[in-house]
């Protein structure tokens, strides 16, 4: 206090003092914890680490609210100690240090948060898939737990807050039960990871394509045609659906063929599957180590059925496989004398008691 009065007697005002010398301060406290954030960012570049570059660059805004909240509370005992500080200024910034102190907490554990979330999502896919829904759920959970904190450090009572927290809660939540079943089903999604964005799926209704996206109240999938179906999560989470992609994408695609009654089975087999084994060999769309196969299942009315089992690398890949695989099968069969039959009809003549002769004129 021997400095203040001799800068006291250079016959400077007090209240210049008072003021001035908390603005110095802040104005030197800033600059040393820039060059210092500078100088440790510059440090946590050359590691391998994720955390302490996250910790500086989450300090920036808070250390300076901490400053401010520290030059608050040295301008407060200044103005005492010069005996011009009023009654009510002295509670008035303890408050306000105290609130720029919860804020400074809060805004820290936000950025870390944040850049927590930001960081693991490009190499979580159920971080990656649900980065929206969980960056509200954890920013709203930081922000409500340093409200609640203020609230108490400032002597108000929590306890009838929480209370009427739980009831106003309840009434909205009645209130938006539909867009909260939607909310917790798009949770359930992005935890059960029943399907991921990117994934290629048919709908119980009957719509099929790719997940482009899972929001916090719907589901966004884009169809073959480059049109979008918008599913509430809710519909998603009850209803049944194939998922193409999982649990990989390759895939079996089945071709169904029929042949004349008089072919020769064994030889149809050998052809057949020479036809598929090389469609799979030469087509970028197939698998081609995958050992294709047919099967003879039913006697039909006019042919003898069966199914050819290639394999894809994905669902979309199967359209083009039957493509190429109807062409060459039926190019062959060609070759080989092979018949693929019309449908044939039998009329019983003498069953239905047909009488055929010339019409009277």
């Amino acid at each position: 206090m021997e400095n203040l009065d001799e800068l006291s007697g250079l016959l400077l005002p007090d209240w210049v003092i008072a003021t001035g010398l908390p603005l110095l301060s802040m104005l030197l406290m800033w600059m040393v914890s820039q060059l210092l954030l500078r100088h440790l960012g510059r440090i946590a570049g050359r590691t391998s680490f994720f955390f302490d570059s996250l910790m500086v660059s989450a300090l920036r805004l808070p250390l300076g609210v901490l400053i401010l909240a520290l030059n608050l509370i040295f301008m407060e005992r200044l103005l005492r100690y010069y005996e011009m500080a009023p009654e009510m200024l002295g509670p008035a910034i303890d408050n306000g240090a105290r609130i720029l102190l919860i804020l400074a907490l809060v805004i820290l554990f936000d950025g870390i948060a944040k850049g927590c979330i930001d960081h693991y999502s490009r190499t979580l896919p159920v971080l990656r898939n649900s980065r929206g829904i969980t960056m509200i759920l954890t920013r709203a959970l930081v922000l409500g737990i340093g409200v609640l904190i203020l609230l108490g450090t400032l002597g108000i009572s929590i306890t009838p807050l929480i209370a009427s927290l739980g009831i106003t809660s309840l009434a909205v939540a009645l209130a938006l039960q539909p867009t909260l079943e939607n909310f917790f089903s798009g949770v359930q999604i992005l935890i059960d990871k029943p399907i991921q964005v990117g994934d290629y799926i048919e709908l119980e209704s009957g719509e099929q394509g790719f997940v482009e996206k899972i929001g916090w109240r719907s589901t966004w999938i884009k169809m073959l045609p480059n049109n979008t179906v918008i599913m509430p999560n809710s519909r998603i989470s009850a209803s049944k659906l194939i998922n193409y992609d999982y649990p990989q994408k390759e895939l079996s695609v089945l071709v169904e063929v029929g042949v004349h009654y008089d072919s020769d089975l064994e030889h149809v087999e050998q052809v057949t599957t020479e036809v598929a084994r090389q469609v799979l060999h030469d087509s970028e769309y197939g698998v081609s180590e995958f050992g294709t196969f047919m099967v003879y299942h039913s006697f039909d009315s006019s042919s003898i059925n069966f199914t050819v089992i290639l394999r894809g690398h994905q669902f979309t890949d199967s359209f083009q496989l039957k493509h190429l695989f109807i062409k060459a099968l039926h190019a062959r069969y060609r070759e080989e004398g092979i018949c693929i039959p019309y449908p044939i009809r039998a009329l019983n003549t003498a069953q239905e008691g047909a009488v055929f002769g010339a019409v009277d004129s």
